[in-house]
């Protein structure tokens, strides 16, 4: 079971306290880690993300607040604990890579092993063997100048892991890589977590590193402004207390992959709140801009609607009326358009709870005719399986991206990202559309 393993409290970092050139790099930042989960800090340069890795290793000093790693509170250690520390609980990655150029690649790897007092024999074996599963081990007599950046970052890697650490911290690990390499680093570290089951905690400005992430912390000036969980590892206690409810023992599997996907979706709105959550997310899914009046009024027709109060010829006319007689304002074509796509996905809900492989080609071809897609036969055929796992709550929104883009040589449907992301979309307002708190 998935344990707290690191705990921040309040974290402040201030530079040149109490001048005219004082600078808060960190203020205020808590934040709980649990094990083996996949850790990003997000934000822009200079934000404090940097800091905050830097403060759960201990290399840097809080100016208030408490950084407690396994239940020592790193601030308190002595220096033979600290030693202790560095040496087996944590391993670092740097974006610079920091290695010894007059050490061999094999030797740059041993360096933490020979402050253990390790014979030369135990500590090459290991390192051997790292190297050899990053796919460096013929470099292993080469000096760091001989190496590509991607290969120093391997080693680097290697180096982290030694010593067999619970934790690993990378700083811009992939942020002087050319984009081959990146993600080759990238795919390590998500081996390492899921695999080999160590924490890790990776600092990074780029987007598209985020659906690595079990959870990401989003930082700005020097605070954390919020979390996106992608996949939560936490134990139900502490999800019940990040979520500030009450929830029940169980979650439907199915409620947490829509969780994901709509970060305002919580357990408050089981039962006859879901309706009106319902009405918002699609009313924006598919509108361009209106008024703010206009699209309440819209809004509040479009639950009458879900609630099967009105029918869709109803719909279409009420909000083609004007506002003053009840209406909500719009232009026939938009309303028309409006409710007849409304209907469609509706309607592919629906098809979705016929559990049938009718029910599954009638939601592919619906994605395929909203989307604009042109797929070959055996490139369809892999599109309806992915789209089947997210039906059966096998995988989340990211996994059916992922299959998405990825090219048809490695098994994926090849489509463009800014196209794979509007069929997720799409797909995902289908499955809230589908989702029923009564059958789950």
């Amino acid at each position: 079971m998935s344990e707290l393993c690191i705990k921040v409290d309040q974290l402040r970092v201030i530079y040149n306290q109490g001048k005219s050139n004082e600078v808060r790099s960190l203020d205020g930042v808590s934040v709980e880690i649990y094990s083996e989960e996949y850790i990003i800090i997000y934000g822009p340069s200079g934000c404090g993300k940097s800091t905050l890795l830097y403060g759960i290793s201990g290399l840097q000093a809080p100016t208030y607040g408490d950084v407690v790693v396994y239940g020592k509170n790193l601030a308190k250690m002595t220096k033979k604990e600290k030693v202790q520390f560095h040496q087996t609980s944590i391993g670092m990655v740097f974006q610079a890579f920091y290695l010894i150029d007059t050490l061999t690649v094999l030797d740059n790897v041993c360096l933490p092993k020979v402050f253990r007092g390790e014979s030369l024999s135990e500590r090459r074996e290991a390192a051997m063997k790292l190297l050899q599963r990053f796919g460096i081990n013929t470099q292993a007599d080469r000096f760091p100048s001989q190496l590509s950046g991607g290969q120093k970052q391997r080693v680097s890697i290697a180096r982290a892991l030694v010593n067999n650490p619970q934790i690993i911290l990378a700083d811009e690990p992939v942020g002087n890589l050319d984009s081959e390499s990146a993600q080759n680093v990238l795919d390590i570290f998500k081996e390492i977590n899921e695999v080999d089951k160590k924490t890790l905690i990776l600092v990074t400005h780029n987007p598209e590193h985020l659906v690595y992430a079990d959870r990401v912390i989003h930082m700005k000036d020097g605070k954390k402004v919020r979390e996106d969980i992608n996949k939560d590892k936490r134990p139900m206690e502490a999800i019940k207390k990040a979520e500030g409810v009450e929830a029940p023992e169980q979650i439907s599997a199915e409620l947490k992959l829509l969780m994901r996907t709509f970060k305002d979706l919580s357990l408050k709105q089981i039962g006859v709140l879901l309706v009106p959550f319902k009405a918002k997310q699609l009313m924006t899914h598919i509108l361009s801009q209106l008024t703010d009046e206009q699209i309440s009024s819209g809004e509040n027709l479009l639950k009458e609607f879900l609630f099967e109060n009105i029918n869709d010829e109803d719909l279409k006319s009420k909000l083609d009326l004007e506002m003053d007689k009840g209406g909500a304002g719009w232009n026939k074509v938009r309303a028309v358009s409006f409710a007849d796509r409304a209907q469609e996905i509706i309607n592919s809900a629906r098809m979705i709870n016929q559990d049938s492989e009718a029910g599954l080609i009638a939601v592919a071809d619906h994605l395929i005719r909203v989307c604009h897609l042109k797929l070959d036969s055996e490139t369809l055929l892999r599109f309806r399986s992915f789209l089947k796992m997210r039906i059966e709550n096998k995988i989340d929104r990211f996994g059916l991206q992922q299959r998405l883009d990825v090219s048809k040589k490695l098994g994926g449907a090849g489509l463009y990202k800014g196209t794979a992301e509007r069929v997720v979309r799409e797909m995902e307002m289908i499955m809230l559309m589908s989702y029923s708190a009564e059958t789950h």
